[in-house]
């Protein structure tokens, strides 16, 4: 059974999330000019880049960037999670089994939400 996270480990874990959502914060709004930048390329009414063979279409481009922010999505709905365990006094403490999650864990992966244990079983 995995220790409970002290004080410290509990506020260094908080910092980390903060960082990562500042980081996923400013990664959402480069894709999002780079989305603009590819819709405004599509719009144009000559844009035959299907045949061009310098570079990726612009279709692929599109697929690619919109994986990417798709990605982010996911990524912050998790630190936010995280965040509002940490509020909530929950986190560090497994959604499945209500066991602690292992602070090597945490570090690896501040915003799980799962033990090993139980994320192994998923």
């Amino acid at each position: 059974m995995a220790e409970r996270l002290t004080d410290a480990q509990l506020a260094a874990l908080e910092r980390a999330l903060h960082r990562q959502r500042t980081e996923i914060t400013a990664a959402a709004a480069r894709m999002a000019g780079s989305l603009d930048d590819v819709r405004a390329a599509r719009s144009g009414s000559d844009a035959d880049d299907e045949h061009d063979p310098e570079g990726p279409t612009l279709s692929s481009e599109w697929s690619r960037i919109s994986g990417l922010s798709t990605e982010l999505e996911a990524r912050a709905a998790s630190v936010e999670g995280a965040l509002e365990r940490v509020a909530a006094g929950t986190f560090g403490t497994c959604i499945r089994c209500g066991q602690p999650i292992a602070p090597d864990r945490l570090d690896a992966l501040p915003a799980a939400e799962l033990c090993i244990t139980c994320a192994r079983q998923t």
